[in-house]
């Protein structure tokens, strides 16, 4: 089953797999001992970043090694950006507008 980003992105878990391998390369037993859960879930979590393609692993004899791909994080990057550009866009619409109000409501206040 291919994945997306999002999916991967939307587990603590997942994220919190992803923020140790973005510093350096660890093998499965290193990740798992940083999780409260079985090395089976963690191997669970690690499978369904590698469907989307923000971890890879490679094998070095018997030991399996993650690495982060945080180029796919570009793809969510990307979309949060454009709402965060529109809703920012819109809450200073909003401020502009409760500013003119205070002054207004302030002006009628002092002309009584």
């Amino acid at each position: 089953m291919r994945r997306d980003v999002f999916q991967a992105i939307a587990d603590p878990t997942r994220r919190g797999i992803i923020d140790l391998l973005a510093n350096k390369q660890m093998n499965l037993n290193s990740v798992a001992d940083n999780f409260p859960i079985s090395r089976p879930a963690i191997s669970k979590q690690i499978k369904i970043l590698t469907e989307c393609g923000l971890v890879t692993i490679t094998r070095e004899g018997r030991e399996h090694y993650c690495t982060a791909n945080l180029k796919k994080m570009v793809e969510a990057a990307n979309w949060i950006e454009k709402y965060r550009a529109f809703w920012t866009n819109k809450l200073d619409a909003l401020g502009d507008f409760l500013e003119k109000e205070q002054i207004t409501d302030k002006s009628k206040i002092d002309k009584k």
